[in-house]
């Protein structure tokens, strides 16, 4: 059975920093294409940050430069680094992984408000 679990969200300062968590079970981790979604209230899911299987990186061009994705493929987990966070940065940030399907995990709240 397939688990994808986020954590490391919070409430954070303008500018301020936090680092996202996504342990994922059940699939081939190494040969999962990997990514970071986020969701704000009352807009669509947009795309933040990818990470494939071959080691191509995308970034959503808002957080290019202050947002780094990473991954352990050793521990099943993908990261997301924030920095100089903005209050638009606020939304519920969730984690996908591709493998054979699309499997998406509950999310965790990201608040940047001072």
């Amino acid at each position: 059975q397939v688990q994808v679990v986020e954590s490391g969200g919070g409430l954070v300062q303008p500018g301020g920093s936090l680092r996202l968590s996504c342990a994922a079970s059940g699939v081939m981790f190494g040969s999962s294409d990997m990514a970071w979604y986020r969701q704000a209230r009352g807009k669509q899911r947009e795309l933040v940050a990818s990470s494939s299987s071959q080691g191509i990186i995308i970034y959503n061009g808002s957080v290019k430069g202050r947002f780094t994705i990473s991954r352990d493929n050793a521990n099943n987990t993908l990261y997301l680094q924030m920095n100089g966070l903005k209050n638009e940065d606020t939304a519920v940030y969730y984690c996908n992984v591709n493998y054979v399907r699309s499997y998406w995990g509950q999310g965790t709240r990201v608040t940047v408000s001072s």
